[in-house]
């Protein structure tokens, strides 16, 4: 079985929700965050939280939370890049790291499966997923072996778009069904936050 480490995107500046960590804001009882890992944990290995700042506040989550390894917060990139560099020295013989953002509650629990079984059939070194035509790059497969490559586009072409990097190989697109919503559904403002309350609630 293939081995596969999963990073949740928790450092963002959540501006459009007032700021804080949105991440850990109360969704049917529990944090944003919690609902992601329910959803991810029983598809991985291991889980891992990307977030700077103080690592306490995230500790009732019992996840290591590692923080970027480039300053100047370089956005999702730079999470990505501290997840695959955390891998390679903590766990230097697994292939392969699932990136999602910390603000998503509704993953597809099918959602490494089908990104895995795309790029061992395209025999790609990255996959991402794709909704009614549009691509969520951060939310994606990772080859670990891409680290280096990473680190230099970050630090030596200041390259902070997900796209612009993936853009540079084969890259897998994966589709999945968006109904009756996207699983891709991510909360950004207190009116996608009471959205995602009557999603599940009607899911009940």
């Amino acid at each position: 079985m293939t081995s596969i480490i999963g990073v949740i995107l928790a450092g963002g500046l959540s501006s459009r929700m007032g700021g804080g960590d949105k991440t850990l804001l109360s969704l049917q009882h529990k944090p944003i965050l919690q609902h992601v890992i329910d959803r991810l944990a029983p598809q991985v290995d291991e889980l891992i939280i990307n977030a700077n700042g103080d690592a306490k506040r995230f500790e009732n989550f019992n996840l290591p939370v590692v923080a970027d390894t480039v300053g100047d917060y370089a956005g999702p990139l730079a999470g990505i890049l501290a997840g695959l560099e955390w891998i390679t020295k903590h766990h230097p013989h697994t292939p392969w790291m699932i990136s999602v953002s910390g603000d998503t509650p509704f993953l597809p629990l099918n959602l490494v499966a089908q990104l895995l079984k795309t790029v061992e059939k395209n025999k790609s070194l990255l996959a991402v997923v794709r909704t009614q035509g549009f691509c969520h790059p951060t939310i994606g497969l990772w080859k670990t072996e891409l680290t280096q490559n990473l680190r230099h586009a970050l630090v030596e072409e200041q390259l902070h778009k997900v796209d612009r990097f993936t853009a540079r190989y084969p890259l897998s697109i994966v589709d999945f069904d968006h109904t009756p919503f996207d699983p891709f559904f991510n909360i950004n403002t207190p009116d996608e936050l009471a959205l995602a309350e009557r999603f599940l609630r009607e899911d009940e």
